[in-house]
Order: C-alpha cells, then structure tokens, then sequence
C-alpha cells in the first residue's frame, strides 16, 4: 500500500507561505512538491473549503494563508485532506469466520484504534507556527 504523504507535503508548502509572505502560484507550488500545478490546485482547494488558504486568480495572483499558523494544528490539515488514514496496517479479511483470523483482528483493532487517537490527539496540539518559528530559529543559528 502506497504512503500518503500529502500532509507531510502541505506542512512544507504552508510553512513555505508563511515564509514567504505573499501570494503563491500553483506552478511555484508544483516546483517546490515535483508535482503537476493540476494536482497542487485540487489538493490546496480542500484546504481553501476548510478556510485555512485562499486563492486570487491572475496576475499578481495565487495562494495565501487565510489564518495565522498559531490558529492551525496539524490535526486541522489531516481532517482538511480528508482524514486520510494514519496507518498503513490493516486487517486480515481471508477467512471471516476463522476464530484465530478474528482474535487477532481484534487485537490489532483496538491497538490501532488506540495508537490513531493518540497520533490524532497529538496532532492536535501542535500548531503549524510552532514549526514555522522551528524553522526559522534554525535558520538564524546557522
């Protein structure tokens, strides 16, 4: 199963924005994340419905930041990319009325269960801000 790697990707696309400080296009997005403008623009508009960017067409145009970093956590973006999955490991579904397939079913579910509500609640206690000032503290020190 392929990683989903498109929180990761926006995290360095917004820290990026908030960096820069002014509109940013879809193409210079796309350079930044190897990727299509088409792909960028689909993947930027969930975050855009869930009132974290905003976009301007045409010259002088692109994307921005609608609400400061402080105001965001990673949670948010996780929900606004549709909550994807957090982990890759699934469950057996070979033989459904096997009682070992089903005991170890059951035990991988509730740890999962467990171990993604903490990764989520985690996620929400960490701003994106927080990592943009990362960011820039370690530039001044280097």
């Amino acid at each position: 199963m392929p990683t989903d790697n498109r929180l990761s990707r926006m995290l360095h696309v917004l820290i990026h924005m908030d960096h820069i400080g002014e509109p940013v296009t879809s193409e210079t997005i796309s350079r930044m994340l190897d990727t299509n403008p088409v792909v960028v623009r689909r993947t930027m508009a969930g975050l855009r419905s869930a009132g974290y960017l905003t976009s301007v067409k045409g010259h002088g145009g692109g994307w921005t930041l609608a609400r400061p970093l402080d105001e965001v956590t990673l949670r948010d973006i996780h929900d606004a990319l549709g909550a994807p999955r957090v982990f890759a490991i699934g469950l057996a579904d070979d033989n459904p009325r096997c009682l070992i397939e089903q005991a170890a079913n059951h035990a991988l579910k509730d740890a999962l269960d467990d171990a993604e509500q903490r990764l989520l609640k985690r996620f929400g206690e960490v701003t994106i801000g927080e990592l943009s000032r990362h960011v820039a503290s370690s530039r001044n020190a280097s």
